[in-house]
């Protein structure tokens, strides 16, 4: 399938993975500081600005999945790794804190969907993403943002679970580390399916024009 076809605006939402100030952004904590180097020097703050610009111009709902916790913690379970380090404290990422908020260059814009999960370590875990999308008449979703270890790889293989085509933003997803992450695309991502950069989906989304009567939301 070409990737105008695959993504074409009338059945394709796009996914900004846990973008958030307290993830990625200035009140990300010391656990997390490489992965903000990371975004950084990947410049995926700005291609992901760029795609979702693209997204809302042609009519493709821009979806930000994010996490938040309950201040109370109610239903999370410690039984990871990364959720005991970053847990420790007790406010990371509460529901209504500062560093649950969206970054500022990314959004959220009018018509856009934030979606939040309170638990799991993927957007379609334990959540309505599922019912949202298919109320939207999505088939494929393309996805960036953090980070290819958990977030994105688990929300694309539930994504091709549910049904759905995957197109993972090669030049706007990161992982740590770097050649981590190159692998992972090489040798995981690229059997779920595409890897377009930012500009591959563009050219794809100008050659297939969004239906002008969707004003992004279908």
């Amino acid at each position: 399938m070409q990737l105008a076809e695959l993504v074409a605006p009338s059945h394709t939402a796009f996914v900004i993975s846990e973008m958030q100030r307290g993830i990625v952004g200035d009140l990300a904590g010391p656990v997390l500081q490489e992965l903000v180097t990371a975004v950084r020097e990947r410049n995926a703050v700005d291609r992901l600005r760029t795609l979702a610009e693209g997204a809302r111009e042609h009519g493709v709902p821009v979806v930000h999945a994010t996490i938040q916790y309950r201040r109370n913690r109610v239903g999370i379970r410690i039984n990871t790794p990364l959720m005991a380090i970053t847990l420790k404290d007790p406010d990371f990422m509460a529901v209504g804190s500062a560093e649950a908020e969206i970054l500022p260059e990314l959004g959220p814009e009018p018509g856009d969907i934030v979606h939040d999960r309170k638990h799991g370590m993927s957007a379609f875990a334990g959540t309505d993403l599922d019912m949202i999308l298919r109320s939207l008449d999505v088939r494929t979703l393309v996805i960036g943002g953090v980070s290819l270890n958990e977030a994105i790889i688990g929300m694309a293989i539930e994504a091709v679970n549910l049904g759905y085509s995957v197109a993972v933003v090669r030049d706007a997803s990161v992982g740590l580390p770097q050649q981590f992450a190159e692998d992972m695309l090489r040798h995981a991502f690229s059997l779920l399916g595409a890897l377009p950069t930012v500009d591959d989906v563009l050219e794809a989304w100008a050659k297939a024009p969004a239906d002008p009567t969707s004003g992004g939301s279908r």
